[in-house]
């Protein structure tokens, strides 16, 4: 049985999805309040289904069940300025995940995150030593906590303490695809603006505010969530393989050349506007993201990643048009 962590949310989910799709015994931990979240587990069959608070004894109880934990689960809003509870759920939780792996022997996986890289200015090398992560600089408590994790991961394995017999982290760059409605303003752009898409209106995105980049020329590593879960998928078909490991496409595009993905997915002349991004998110704005594969590529991974048009393409034509948009 592998346990997923945050298995209700958005990649969490898509990766309970694929593993119960292979047969795999799938048990999820989460929290899924009065919203519509239930709906991405819907079509999958569970094991089990655990109380984040019952997460502990949970664990004693099914140690001998329990191949790999795979931790989706966090705080993954950039805006969340409760630095304390972002600390206990991203920083406190993966570390006592970590301890219980390595006393139990079971396999980790989890995510990290590209917001570790901060304005990108000291690039974006998946150098899991303790000196190269030292040299980042987060640019929000989210990315920050994700870091924090990263560089005790890194000191416990420098001073030689206890380990999981594999670990894994995914440093995750800017994901999209079906089941990330529950988000609210942490969707992709893609699921945010496709309902103006959709009703032939203009998609807005913010303008720059740096001379040297024109408006809609801001750029990311968009990664289709299909990819993160094959990537997944592949480290626990691949036990001996162990590291933090970028996962993105190592392309950069603009959000223009994503809303003209959008427009193409829909078949309809493409329509954009430009409208000021909001001044408390403009001190903290990634102009530019673009994962560096080398690592993940050296370690045996040789798939293909979808590129931005037939990911947006297979997004909008398979989930966001259908009457259930969901995994």
């Amino acid at each position: 049985m592998i346990l997923v962590t945050g298995g209700a949310g958005f990649i969490g989910s898509n990766i309970a999805a694929a593993l119960a799709g292979r047969g795999q015994q799938v048990a999820v931990c989460d929290r899924l309040r009065r919203g519509d979240k239930w709906r991405n587990l819907a079509r999958v069959p569970l094991r089990d289904f655990v109380d984040p608070e019952l997460l502990l004894p949970w664990l004693q109880q099914h140690a001998d069940g329990v191949e790999a934990i795979v931790h989706m689960g966090a705080i993954t809003s950039t805006t969340e300025a409760d630095a304390d509870l972002i600390t206990a759920v991203n920083f406190r939780l993966p570390l006592t995940l970590w301890r219980w792996c390595a006393t139990f022997g079971k396999r980790f996986i989890y995510a990290s995150s590209a917001s570790t890289y901060g304005d990108g200015a000291r690039g974006f090398d998946d150098d899991a030593s303790p000196q190269a992560l030292a040299r980042l600089r987060p640019l929000n408590p989210y990315g920050w906590s994700k870091h924090l994790f990263d560089q005790w991961v890194a000191r416990e394995l420098a001073d030689g303490a206890a380990a999981p017999p594999q670990w894994v982290g995914l440093k995750l760059f800017n994901v999209y695809g079906p089941n990330e409605y529950h988000k609210s303003t942490m969707r992709s752009v893609v699921a945010q603006k496709y309902p103006q898409a959709a009703a032939d209106q203009p998609v807005t995105l913010f303008r720059s505010h740096r001379p040297d980049v024109p408006d809609g020329a801001q750029q990311r590593d968009f990664v289709y969530v299909r990819d993160c879960v094959e990537v997944a998928l592949w480290f626990l078909d691949h036990p001996k393989v162990a590291g933090l490991f970028n996962v993105g496409t190592g392309q950069a595009r603009s959000f223009e050349e994503l809303a003209r993905a959008l427009f193409a997915a829909l078949q309809l002349p493409a329509r954009i506007a430009y409208v000021d991004t909001p001044p408390a998110l403009r001190a903290h704005y990634q102009y530019f993201t673009a994962a560096r594969m080398e690592r993940l590529r050296a370690a045996g991974y040789s798939r293909a990643f979808t590129s931005l048009e037939e990911g947006v393409r297979d997004y909008v034509q398979r989930f966001l048009s259908q009457p259930d948009p969901y995994r």
